[in-house]
């Protein structure tokens, strides 16, 4: 289950809807909407989306507390816990839509409320950005008092559910989340060495803060213009640009009028995009096959060097690089 609260949300929701068709998810794949998310957006989510579920939205207002993170926009992502009132389901887990599946991550299902990974700027809080929870009314109805009465001390939802589930990081460590099921892609900036050791287990990336992948633009080298991130940083870049030129551009090209303007990327909207996509940098080798002109066309070799199994393998070539580096 994810959320989508604009158009370009939903852009992120749409690749990591198909990135759990890939890795052979046999659950449903479910998205909650705001009225925000325009009808012609909302074509392609029900085409992608078991089932696509309108909410209205909550917004925390708590300006002060946003403006510390400097992420305002983050008031409205307590309409998060509407996912409690999907009563339909027995258990679900949620998952941000600025997340990337890279693994099967089925089994876990096999936990129980409330199950998440710890933060990686405070570890004892979770984030918020994957969990594993039950739906249920009552909690859906205690979590509105619980914002009414004590807020939340980041403005969002993740300082709302941390108090509310205030017991997650002493009472049961079966409902701890490793790291690999929501590692912030940047963990490697603090440290490298649990990441060359772990790399390869990752199941789950988050691309944590303002700067979301469908928001990035790639240089001629190839390097994201996000300031200077790790190595495998503009790599789980390029495998969510490889998801959306494969899968979600030639959806929304079919069902997003191209003089609609709606979905921002980057710096272009939807209609630019159409036209000219903005450049998710070459290859991850610089064959002419694969160049940044066949990238910038949108025809990549999706089946060749720029295919998800080949990036992840670059991905695996960096970790053993860095290892040997270390040696």
């Amino acid at each position: 289950m994810t959320l989508a609260t604009n158009d370009s949300y939903s852009v992120g929701a749409l690749t990591l809807a198909h990135s759990l068709r890939r890795v052979q998810t046999n659950k449903k794949v479910v998205i909650m909407i705001t009225e925000e998310v325009g009808d012609t957006m909302k074509t392609a989510l029900v085409e992608v989306f078991d089932q696509v579920i309108v909410v209205d939205p909550l917004d925390s207002k708590d300006l002060a507390h946003l403006e510390l993170l400097d992420r305002t926009e983050l008031g409205i992502t307590f309409t998060k816990i509407q996912c409690w009132t999907l009563t339909d389901y027995t258990k679900c887990v949620f998952l941000d839509a600025d997340t990337l599946i890279l693994q099967n991550s089925d089994e876990l299902f096999e936990r129980e409320q409330f199950s998440a990974a710890p933060d990686a700027g405070w570890p004892d809080c979770f984030n918020s950005g994957v969990f594993v929870f039950r739906p249920n009314l009552n909690t859906f109805k205690d979590l509105v008092k619980h914002a009414m009465a004590r807020g939340s001390f980041d403005g969002g939802d993740q300082g709302l559910l941390n108090t509310f589930f205030s017991d997650w990081a002493t009472k049961d460590i079966a409902n701890h989340l490793p790291f690999i099921y929501n590692m912030v892609a940047t963990a490697t900036y603090s440290y490298l060495p649990a990441y060359k050791y772990f790399g390869k287990q990752v199941k789950i990336v988050h691309f944590i803060g303002a700067t979301k992948p469908w928001l990035v633009s790639f240089d001629e080298a190839g390097n994201a213009r996000i300031g200077r991130p790790e190595k495998h940083t503009h790599l789980y870049l390029k495998l969510w640009w490889q998801i959306f030129n494969n899968s979600v551009r030639p959806l929304l090209n079919r069902t997003v009028p191209s003089n609609s303007g709606l979905v921002c990327l980057g710096t272009v909207t939807s209609a630019d995009y159409m036209a000219s996509p903005p450049s998710p940098g070459p290859a991850v080798n610089q064959e002419p096959a694969d160049s940044k002109e066949s990238w910038e066309c949108g025809s990549p070799d999706y089946m060749g060097t720029a295919s998800f199994d080949n990036i992840l393998k670059k991905i695996e070539k960096t970790i053993q690089d860095k290892e040997s580096e270390g040696k």
